[in-house]
């Protein structure tokens, strides 16, 4: 167990380093970030900041050195400089290569018994051409790596709209079009000892490729297909002798959920959980790196919203406050460029 007093590392300087970081100060503990981006926003609540390349061995043994922990905040930070520290690092270095790698995942969800979309693996023009043929339009390329929030990715209505495209110089894997009727995930927290503990599962709406928003309870007809769901989930962070917050996302379809994909960390759509749950996904993900009990869970309203603030929307949403129980986090980014996320907000619904 980390005592009071001790310092996590977070790996990433986004917003959920920030919230990390925030949590982690509430349990008494210090933080240092580590991230290429010298204005990353989680630094703004971290005790110190290492700007550094991934691969500056030095910087990263010396950051290394001042903490008790180390987590990340977001899943392609580089395996390879990792391995000096890999004792260190909670998740452990195989949920990382896992998640980092489309068709690995894939492949490993399927081994334990899980269903993602229809694939195939993409390495010519005529692989292409071949898997669109086989498994059908519309569909989506994506690259095998390096992926998020709609980010390379291409549609594909058509075997014409396969003709003309032209292929990353990067791996890629075709995914063919699911026929599903809400999206949903599912979020855990599995501690050092094993124990697993669930948050209720948003309903997710999204828009461009970016999450829109996450809302509680969630339909019947998705209610249906959760438990399913995180028996996958469990199984998962079983398998991968994960510690600390995982993120499932399944599209709900009429013949049950479809694993979409997996996030080794916390995740957008389980913010809400910071006043809509006992304990939010930010201060169990600490509690789990550092050895602690996990706090409940449980969902404690009604209903709960969270809503993305995207872009511009930033600007005006302090104005939300007014509101009856609505919760603003703004993330301290300096420019409000279209499609990225600049915080969000919370409305408690209790009745």
């Amino acid at each position: 167990m980390v005592p009071a007093g001790g310092t996590i590392g977070i790996l990433g300087g986004g917003q959920l380093g920030r919230m990390m970081a925030m949590s982690a100060a509430q349990l008494g503990y210090r933080c240092i970030t580590f991230s290429p981006e010298k204005d990353g926003v989680a630094g703004q609540v971290s005790n110190d900041y290492f700007a550094n390349k991934w691969a500056d061995g030095p910087a990263l043994a010396a950051f290394a050195q001042q903490c008790d922990v180390i987590t990340w905040e977001f899943e392609n930070v580089p395996v390879e400089p990792l391995r000096a520290i890999d004792g260190q690092l909670f998740p452990n270095l195989r949920a990382l290569e896992t998640a980092q790698d489309r068709l690995n995942e894939k492949r490993f969800v399927q081994d334990l018994g899980g269903q993602p979309a229809a694939y195939s693996v993409i390495d010519s023009h005529a692989d292409l051409m071949s898997a669109v043929d086989r498994i059908g339009a519309p569909g989506i390329l994506k690259t095998r790596r390096d992926g998020y929030d709609g980010k390379g990715q291409w549609r594909i209505d058509s075997a014409r709209d396969a003709e003309g495209i032209r292929l990353p110089d990067t791996a890629t894997i075709y995914e063919g079009f699911v026929e599903f009727f809400a999206e949903f995930s599912v979020i855990l927290v599995r501690g050092q000892d094993g124990e697993i503990r669930f948050w209720d599962s948003a309903e997710n709406v999204h828009k461009d490729g970016i999450l829109a928003t996450s809302t509680l309870p969630a339909s019947a007809r998705v209610r249906e297909q959760v438990e399913s769901a995180r028996t996958l989930a469990s199984n998962i962070a079983g398998a991968l002798g994960y510690v600390g917050v995982l993120t499932c996302e399944f599209f709900a379809t009429n013949a049950g959920p479809v694993f979409n994909e997996m996030a080794p960390r916390v995740h957008n759509s389980g913010h809400w959980s910071i006043e809509g749950a006992v304990t939010s996904q930010f201060e169990n993900h600490i509690r789990a790196v550092c050895g602690l009990p996990l706090g409940e869970t449980a969902t404690i309203a009604p209903g709960v919203v969270m809503e993305n603030l995207i872009g511009k929307d930033a600007k005006t949403a302090l104005d939300r406050l007014s509101e009856a129980d609505t919760h603003v986090h703004l993330y301290g980014k300096a420019k409000a460029r279209e499609g990225r996320k600049m915080g969000h907000l919370t409305r408690i619904e209790r009745t």
